[in-house]
C-alpha cells in the first residue's frame, strides 16, 4: 500500500511516517498543506490519503476541500480524515461526495495502533469509517421527526456500528448476538429508513447518510 499524508504538526507528520513504515506501508510523500497534497496525489498516484482536517493558511477546512478535490482528481481515492475535535458536520460534507472509501478519525485514536491501522486498511478497502465519538454525539441530536426516531434502541446500536465501519461478523461480536439477529436488524433498519430492496453494500452507504443527513 502506499499512502500520502497531509499533517501540519510535524511531529504527528512524522509520527505517522514512522508508524506506517514500520507497518510496512510505503509514505509516497508527507506534507503541511494543501496545495502539496494535491501535487502528491497527482504525482504519486497513491492508494489513500491520510489528511488532518485543519491546514494552513485559515486552518479551518482546507484538508477537507482538498479531500474532495484529490476524489475528483483521482476517483474513489480512498481517505482518511483526522481531526482534534468532533466536527460532525466536516464528516457529513465529506461522505455527501460518496461515502465508500472515507474515514473520519479523531487524532486520539492514532495513539491507538491497532484502531487507527484498522480505520485505515478499511476504508482502503472501500468502507466507511466513523469515529465512535462523531457518532456518539450524531445520535443525541435527533429531531422527533427524524426517520431515526423509528429505530429500536438495538437497531440504533447496530446503526452506530455500521457507521464506525463494522461489518456483520463484528457487529455481532460486539452487541454479542449472532449474525442473523445483525442482519434481521439491519433489514429493519432498511425498511424503516425507506431504503428500496437492492445491493446491500450500496444501502449500508445510503443508511450512514441518512444518519448523518438526518441531523439538526
Amino acid at each position: 500500500m502506499r499512502v500520502v499524508i497531509a499533517e501540519d504538526d510535524a511531529l504527528l507528520r512524522e509520527g505517522l511516517v514512522l508508524l506506517l513504515g514500520g507497518e510496512g506501508i510505503e509514505v509516497a510523500a508527507a506534507v503541511d498543506n494543501p496545495d502539496d497534497l494535491l501535487a502528491a496525489v497527482d504525482a504519486e498516484r497513491p492508494d489513500a490519503a491520510v489528511l488532518d482536517v485543519r491546514l494552513p493558511p485559515t486552518f479551518t477546512d482546507e484538508g477537507l476541500r482538498a479531500a474532495v478535490e484529490a476524489r475528483r482528481r483521482l476517483p474513489g481515492l480512498p481517505i482518511l480524515v483526522l481531526s482534534a475535535y468532533v466536527e460532525d458536520s466536516y464528516a457529513g460534507d465529506l461522505l455527501a461526495g460518496g461515502a465508500q472509501g472515507i474515514g473520519y478519525l479523531l487524532k486520539e485514536r492514532v495513539g491507538k495502533v491497532a484502531t487507527f491501522l484498522d480505520a485505515l486498511h478499511r476504508v482502503v478497502d472501500g468502507g466507511t469509517v466513523l469515529d465512535p465519538e462523531v457518532v456518539s454525539q450524531l445520535m443525541v441530536r435527533r429531531r422527533s421527526d427524524d426517520p431515526m426516531s423509528t429505530l429500536t434502541p438495538r437497531e440504533r446500536e447496530v446503526l452506530a456500528l455500521m457507521a464506525e465501519g463494522h461489518a456483520n461478523t463484528a457487529i455481532a461480536e460486539l452487541l454479542v448476538v449472532t449474525e442473523t439477529a445483525v442482519s434481521k436488524h439491519i433489514r429493519n433498519i432498511f425498511a424503516k429508513l425507506g431504503l428500496p430492496p437492492g445491493d446491500t453494500g450500496h444501502r449500508r452507504v445510503l443508511a450512514v447518510l441518512t444518519y448523518l443527513q438526518g441531523r439538526p
